[in-house]
């Protein structure tokens, strides 16, 4: 087979996302065609990535801002990467879809889609489900449903809305508990490493297994599991705004300062320190865009709870005292 040569102004135009699906076919062929190409096409990325960073980098706001606000230019900086990762996010998402058209009749193919620190992506499974993934979040699908289940994995945090199907139900598979539903809008937390794991019921109906297992707990709507002290614990959903992460905002109400911490650690994949025992004492309630960063979080968040916070960059340590 001759192989596919490939123009690199068209991978350019791919990555921007101003391909028309002509042209968007002939990448996934020509990525299908040598696992190299994928590698190619990531350092062309990292090379489109590093000119648009410094055509950010020579506008006057930017090169107006003094040593003295710092943060400030990282925050800059950091929203332009944002901008940037959402790019080939966009990119990855369109490589998917185009990837299923052309094997939707042949045969099935793992795919892993992984969500950056302070961002958070949408798609739509083969069979319609729909799933909204947050922050520092990796989520394994098939590019087309077989069998006797729909089965995904999910690390990090998932809100599913699952098209109903009684005699295939849909999994979620995470490294503590399976989620089993048949048609239903629910909620999942589960990053691996960290002892949280929530289960929220919006619609529908539910059952939290253990792998390996065939009875666990069913949830009926307005039904909230977690994890607590390695026991799974029932109550009632109390704060509806949280699930707004879907729509790009955080929402803390009444939040437990120590409870908060955690979840701005896997939200922002980063450490926070938290030098004065005293402070987790306070409860935080607030809504943030998750685009705004975690500093302009912690800065509103003290005009209601006294506290000092220092950012060291190199380390990625948050440390509050």
């Amino acid at each position: 087979m001759t192989p596919i040569k490939m123009d690199q102004e068209l991978l350019i135009r791919y990555l921007r996302g101003d391909s028309n699906e002509e042209e968007q076919l002939a990448v996934v062929d020509w990525i299908d065609e040598d696992p190299g190409h994928f590698i190619e096409l990531q350092t062309l990325r990292r090379l489109y990535d590093l000119q648009i960073w410094q055509e950010e980098e020579a506008k006057p706001k930017t090169l107006t801002i003094s040593t003295n606000n710092f943060h400030r230019k990282i925050r800059q900086i950091g929203y332009e990467l944002a901008k940037i990762a959402a790019v080939f996010a966009v990119a990855l998402l369109t490589y998917f879809a185009l990837f299923n058209k052309k094997n939707e009749a042949s045969e099935i193919v793992m795919q892993k889609l992984y969500v950056p620190a302070g961002q958070r992506a949408e798609l739509t499974l083969s069979d319609g489900s729909k799933v909204w993934l947050n922050a520092n979040t990796t989520f394994i699908f098939p590019n087309r449903f077989t069998g006797e289940t729909r089965m995904v994995t999910l690390n990090g945090e998932g809100y599913f809305d699952v098209t109903k199907n009684k005699q295939n139900p849909f999994i979620v598979q995470t490294d503590r508990f399976n989620v089993k539903a048949w048609g239903t809008s629910f909620n999942l937390l589960a990053y691996s490493g960290s002892h949280l794991f929530e289960t929220s019921l919006l619609e529908g109906s539910v059952e939290i297994l253990k792998p390996e297992s065939d009875k666990g707990i069913y949830l009926k709507p307005d039904d909230r599991v977690s994890l607590e002290n390695d026991q799974l614990v029932l109550t009632k959903i109390q704060h509806y705004n949280y699930f707004l992460w879907k729509d790009g905002l955080i929402s803390f109400d009444n939040e437990s300062f120590p409870e908060m911490v955690k979840k701005l650690e896997l939200y922002f994949d980063l450490k926070i320190e938290v030098k004065n025992a005293s402070i987790n004492r306070y409860h935080c309630t607030g809504k943030f865009r998750t685009k705004d960063g975690i500093e302009h979080i912690l800065k509103v968040l003290q005009l209601s709870n006294q506290f000092n916070f220092k950012i060291d960059e190199k380390l990625n340590i948050i440390t509050i005292d």
